[in-house]
């Protein structure tokens, strides 16, 4: 095989330590195996560096191990051409595992060109990156300390969220903190109905007719406590995420010519139905602005893994599962399709029905996301704003599949149909 590069390092990295494998070439053009360990602490990386550039080497490689490569990934970065695997694709012969084989192996495989790179983002978009997935996982824990304070009123056996399911409204609040006070009577506690709620006050008060106690009381205080805290640093989040989406530090970091400024790109990508301003927040976190590091929708939706596997043998094609993918942006990109599937009038919605109709609600969601992902590719490579298609734009597609089908559908019923085209006028 040719070799690729005259000097390269292949890096085995765990928590406290690191092999390294240097392969330079000689003035003969014999290759050399060079192996040292290294510690994990700052200093040691640094010196690390100083050792593999001593050997001429530029590029490197290492496998995606936990969050143990982030480290040397943020000290090494501006100094070599690095390169994160899946571990998953440089995996050595069964029976020859060893730290030293491990990063030999890498190294070789790197010499001769035969590893393909994660995508990892400048070092700005990684901060924005943290703190949208940080913001992802407050959002959950606030909905589950939601579930735990309705399980609490549940055995109290107050049935408020028969009568009104949100139960940290206005209304809600207010109740919860009169119960917490003290206070039992289920008129008084319904009298705290706000605006439409008011008009359940017979409801509310038999809703309201349970079994409180002291335990009940500490459990409520506890949990309302605990959403206030995340409601608040939530609030937070999305202020110092705004302010990171204007600032200099991220719309100046290296980006070829034609990428847009990740402002007017969530700009663009809230023009799309069912992405609104946090999902797009979310999206752009996950894969920037600049789409030529993708070379087609094809190939994000892959690596996102929105789109169905190949499954081939013998000619015959089976169903093939999505991959794994990118978890953050396909829990942004489920949403979004959640809710441009309840969209009116559009074609998104449109879709998901014709799909879901034979398919399920889940295939068709995730095929949804995949469109949603096509688009939001095209959206940003073309700098323009999402145009509409429309819901007859299925019908449009293949005329006469759709009158085959209708006639079909006709004939099922016991009618007799002939079809003839329709003479345009001269």
């Amino acid at each position: 095989m040719d070799i690729l590069y005259e000097s390269c390092a292949g890096l085995d990295v765990h928590k406290e330590m690191v092999s390294v494998c240097v392969r330079p070439i000689d003035a003969q053009g014999q290759v050399s195996s060079k192996v040292r360990e290294f510690n994990t602490m700052t200093k040691d990386i640094l010196s690390m560096g100083d050792w593999m550039a001593a050997h001429g080497v530029r590029h490197a490689a290492m496998e995606s191990t936990g969050v143990y490569w982030k480290p040397i990934w943020n000290l090494l970065e501006e100094r070599f051409d690095l390169m994160l695997c899946n571990a998953r694709d440089v995996k050595n012969v069964p029976g020859r595992k060893t730290d030293t084989k491990d990063c030999q192996w890498l190294a070789q495989l790197l010499q001769h060109g035969l590893l393909r790179g994660s995508f990892i983002p400048p070092k700005p978009q990684r901060a924005l990156r943290d703190l949208t997935r940080h913001r992802a996982q407050l959002v959950g824990e606030h909905t589950r300390a939601a579930n735990r304070i309705a399980k609490t009123l549940e055995d109290a056996n107050l049935k408020r969220a028969s009568v009104a399911s949100d139960i940290l409204g206005k209304s809600g609040r207010l109740m919860l903190k009169a119960i917490i006070a003290g206070e039992t009577a289920p008129e008084a506690l319904a009298d705290l109905a706000q605006r439409k709620m008011r008009g359940k006050i017979p409801q509310l008060v038999k809703a309201l007719d349970g079994g409180v106690n002291g335990h009940h009381r500490y459990m409520l205080a506890m949990l309302l406590d605990h959403v206030e805290y995340l409601e608040r640093a939530i609030a937070d989040l999305d202020g110092h995420i705004e302010r990171l989406l204007s600032s200099e530090a991220l719309n100046e970091a290296p980006r070829s010519n034609d990428a847009l400024p990740f402002d007017e790109a969530a700009k663009l990508l809230s023009t799309i139905p069912g992405v609104e301003k946090r999902t797009a927040q979310a999206v752009l976190a996950e894969i920037g602005t600049n789409m030529s590091q993708f070379p087609s929708s094809g190939h994000l939706s892959s690596w996102a893994g929105v789109c169905p596997g190949n499954n081939e043998s013998a000619g015959k094609h089976r169903r093939g599962k999505t991959t794994h993918g990118n978890r953050w942006l396909k829990r942004a990109l489920s949403q979004a399709a959640w809710a441009a599937s309840h969209t009116k009038q559009t074609y998104l919605s449109a879709q998901y029905a014709r799909i879901a109709r034979h398919r399920g609600k889940k295939r068709a969601i995730v095929a949804l996301s995949h469109t949603l992902l096509t688009i939001i590719y095209h959206v940003l490579d073309g700098h323009v704003a999402y145009q509409e298609l429309g819901t007859q734009y299925f019908e449009t597609l293949h005329p006469e599949s759709r009158a085959r089908f209708h006639k079909k559908q006709l004939e099922k019923l016991g009618f007799k149909v002939t079809l003839e085209a329709e003479e345009m006028a001269a």
